[in-house]
């Protein structure tokens, strides 16, 4: 586990440089900022998107992570989360949840969380969460700027998320295609773009209750596989 806890203290000290930065950059600065960012998570959730197998699973699996996720309200359960953690350490700032949902969404999901942390599971070579890292550390930086404190709560759920995956590294790959890879980051990409709209205040997604889809992926493809 040593890439995932490499990758929570990056999101933890880039974040706090964050915050020192913010401290200087005026309220109007600080919206373009952030839109900028939803701009920027936008293009990234294309990219993501484009690299899908299949459309056909990946819209499955969204269609039916999204009943999931609204009857399980994964959302709601999240901002609680958030809430908790904003009544513990945080300075009673409204951002601070949309901080943390945001930069968990956007740390969690992608290939680089699924394969770095079963590379650093099975080898103990965590070469792509150190790329991750420093990736997530420049997000971290720019999202703390413009978001406030609760992007570095995120580092917790990362390392639970990405702990576990390293942890169970070997029953899970066993399972893992390069297909279902391909479309989990396709669906990975779709709900970064929805993020990136939240971000430019564009929609009100509630992109969390969509990430059951993500689990569904491998059982799809596996029960369309053996479908007569």
């Amino acid at each position: 586990m040593t890439g995932t806890v490499i990758n929570a203290a990056a999101i933890v000290l880039a974040g706090l440089v964050g915050l020192l930065l913010r401290r200087g950059i005026p309220e109007n600065l600080s919206r373009t900022l952030q839109g900028g960012m939803g701009l920027l998570i936008l293009i990234i959730g294309v990219q993501y998107g484009l690299k899908a197998e299949s459309l056909a699973v990946v819209g499955i699996s969204l269609a039916l992570g999204a009943a999931i996720g609204e009857w399980r309200q994964w959302e709601s359960k999240l901002e609680r989360l958030g809430v908790s953690l904003e009544k513990l350490f945080g300075d009673g700032e409204s951002p601070f949840v949309k901080g943390f949902v945001s930069a968990t969404l956007v740390f969690c999901v992608g290939a680089m969380a699924i394969l770095g942390a079963l590379q650093d599971g099975l080898t103990h070579n965590y070469d792509i969460l150190l790329v991750k890292s420093m990736l997530d550390g420049i997000f971290s930086l720019i999202f703390a700027a413009s978001m406030g404190i609760g992007v570095l709560f995120s580092a917790i759920p990362v390392f639970i998320y990405q702990g576990a995956i390293s942890l169970g590294a070997s029953f899970i790959k066993p399972l893992l295609t390069d297909p279902m890879i391909s479309n989990i980051t396709g669906l990975g990409g779709v709900l970064i773009a929805g993020i990136g709209f939240n971000a430019m205040g564009i929609t009100r997604i509630r992109v969390a209750n969509l990430l059951p889809g993500l689990i569904l992926v491998p059982l799809i493809m596996t029960l369309m596989k053996y479908w007569p």
